[in-house]
């Protein structure tokens, strides 16, 4: 499968809390990437050539920056009781939208709303919690975006395929 991602310039010590907190809560992806803006989720190989071409189309674009200034939690339909939790953009917002809007042609079933994961909860109620903890430490968070990616994942990891700078 294929991913783009738009990778956050942070201040060191929000980087260190954001990576802190997706190792605590994302164990199973904090490993293979860190924290990040996914704007292309699941394409399949076969898209390979006409996102590396998007990718490059890119290079005109000009980096910006952005704020996280929110926490929302996304629950799972029931049966299940887990949640996710998401670091959401104000700032910034805008321009990841019209990214993944320009990447994906083709629109999807749900709206995009740009977000950094910070985890996965097995209770929604455990979600909440962290949220008015991190909101009270460490929100808002600010960051630039200057370097999008294409990523392959396999078996054994994710490869970079293909990187741009935005540089306009």
């Amino acid at each position: 499968m294929l991913y783009v991602v738009a990778w956050p310039l942070l201040a060191e010590a929000d980087d260190t809390a954001l990576r802190r907190l997706r190792a605590q809560y994302h164990r199973r992806e904090a490993d293979l990437i860190g924290p990040h803006f996914t704007l292309v989720f699941d394409a399949p190989l076969s898209e390979e050539a006409r996102l590396r071409a998007a990718l490059a189309g890119l290079a005109d674009r000009r980096p910006f920056w952005f704020v996280l200034d929110r926490l929302v939690r996304h629950d799972m339909a029931p049966p299940a009781r887990a949640a996710w939790l998401f670091a959401v953009p104000a700032d910034g917002a805008a321009e990841l939208i019209d990214l993944h809007a320009t990447l994906n042609p083709e629109p999807g079933g749900e709206g995009f709303e740009p977000h950094i994961t910070l985890g996965l909860f097995e209770r929604a109620a455990e979600a909440e919690h962290l949220a008015r903890m991190v909101e009270r430490q460490h929100l808002p968070i600010h960051g630039r975006v200057e370097e999008l990616a294409l990523l392959r994942r396999d078996d054994d990891g994710l490869d970079t395929v293909a990187s741009v700078r935005l540089s306009a």
